[in-house]
């Protein structure tokens, strides 16, 4: 779904409404006790009759948020914005799916498209994808993106970096510094969202390109499909990776047996690394990374494929296979994810929100003890294809949907 751009005043009066509504909204909700639980959201059939091997593992109990919230569009007019990063001022760096590069304020003003970067390859599911800032942006203003490159053999998940000019116009001295081969002809399941971890190194996701011919190469380790990558600012494989030393794998795979990663987000106390990751009809995923496991794509999924037909076997589990933490069937279509920190809502504490595209709403996921407790549904009533959904500085949370409206989601 696309929207046209609005003036600003239209903007700001469907931001006044949508905030007046969900006040209106919290006050009637507020009255029912914190823990209250509730039927599951999901109530469409599922797309097959597998099993979870775990009681939680889908259509957990539905939770309710008590403490009032505003929902404000901030902005209108973004051209197919994917991925969201902080500034150390507080504004949000965002990248536009053809190629180019805004700054939004955390009242909404649009800064002027940012150019200077490799170019991508915007077709289908391709385009410049997930993007984030050096731990020392505020002296060396670096950023780190990801994007669909072309090549002679076809397109890849690509990383590059550069710096965001003094005068944030362009991106100076652009450079890729990793590749994840092998390319393929197709332009679906790139990836791709990029996280710096607290050793300085990179975490990377890719996807396996879709096809039936490639599926098999997110289970090899020989290949940088369907992976979860751990590399260093120069595209180095990252010392200490599980599979650092052997001669049958590559250096920089930390996961593998992934099908399409579009989330990832580090847990705000524990600081493990969770991805979220499509699943064909059915099987959506979300995951807590561990060095060296094997999360089974295409060996094991709950999903079926898009023309009802199995998947393999079919088998949901396989000794040496991780389980999902998490799975939805209808899917989710899940897309950027972080968990929020901080108090300012009490009950979102180190829960997970996680961005739907097909299903028009984000995701909020309780968890404790690394399982899933219950499940929220927020924003459903915007009817948006919600891209990706991150923290501000201002602990407030910020979404971009593929209609190019800019969110912010706080504490009243």
């Amino acid at each position: 779904m696309r929207h046209t751009s609005k003036s600003i005043a239209a903007v700001a009066a469907l931001s006044f409404v949508i905030s007046s509504c969900d006040s209106s909204a919290s006050k009637e909700i507020a009255e029912t006790p914190s823990d209250s639980t509730y039927a599951p959201v999901e109530t469409k059939d599922p797309n097959s009759d597998y099993a979870p091997a775990f009681e939680g593992q889908t259509r957990v109990a539905g939770v309710k948020t008590t403490t009032p919230f505003d929902v404000k569009v901030l902005a209108e007019g973004l051209n197919r914005p994917w991925g969201i990063a902080n500034l150390p001022d507080g504004r949000l760096l965002i990248t536009e799916k053809e190629g180019t590069l805004r700054i939004a304020t955390q009242t909404g003003e649009l800064s002027g498209a940012i150019t200077g970067l490799p170019a991508v390859n915007s077709n289908g599911q391709g385009g410049l994808l997930g993007i984030t800032t050096d731990p020392d942006f505020a002296n060396n203003r670096m950023v780190y993106w990801t994007f669909s490159q072309d090549t002679p053999e076809g397109t890849l998940t690509a990383v590059a970096k550069g710096r965001l000019a003094d005068d944030e116009k362009t991106v100076e001295n652009a450079q890729v510094i990793y590749q994840a081969t092998p390319a393929h002809k197709s332009n679906l399941h790139y990836g791709s969202r990029i996280l710096f971890d607290k050793t300085g190194n990179i975490f990377v996701s890719t996807g396996e390109r879709s096809d039936i011919v490639t599926r098999p190469l997110a289970q090899d380790l020989n290949a940088a499909l369907g992976k979860v990558l751990r590399i260093t600012p120069e595209g180095k494989p990252a010392p200490g990776n599980p599979f650092e030393g052997r001669n049958d794998a590559r250096a920089e795979i930390y996961s593998y047996g992934h099908r399409n990663v579009q989330g990832l987000a580090f847990h705000p106390v524990t600081g493990d690394l969770w991805e979220g990751e499509f699943g064909p009809r059915g099987g959506d995923e979300v995951n807590r990374i561990q060095p060296g496991k094997n999360y089974g794509w295409p060996t094991i999924t709950y999903g079926i494929e898009y023309n009802g037909n199995k998947i393999g076997d079919p088998i949901q589990q396989q000794e040496g296979m991780e389980q999902p933490v998490y799975y939805w069937d209808p899917v989710l279509s899940p897309s950027g994810m972080t968990f929020f920190a901080g108090t300012s809502i009490p009950e979102w504490e180190n829960n997970l929100f996680v961005a739907g595209l097909s299903s028009v709403h984000i995701a909020r996921l309780v968890i404790k003890d690394n399982k899933v407790v219950g499940e929220e549904r927020l924003l459903e009533d915007q009817a948006q294809r919600f891209r990706d959904v991150h923290q501000g500085k201002d602990g407030a949370l910020y979404a971009v949907t593929d209609g190019g409206r800019l969110y912010r989601v706080g504490k009243k």
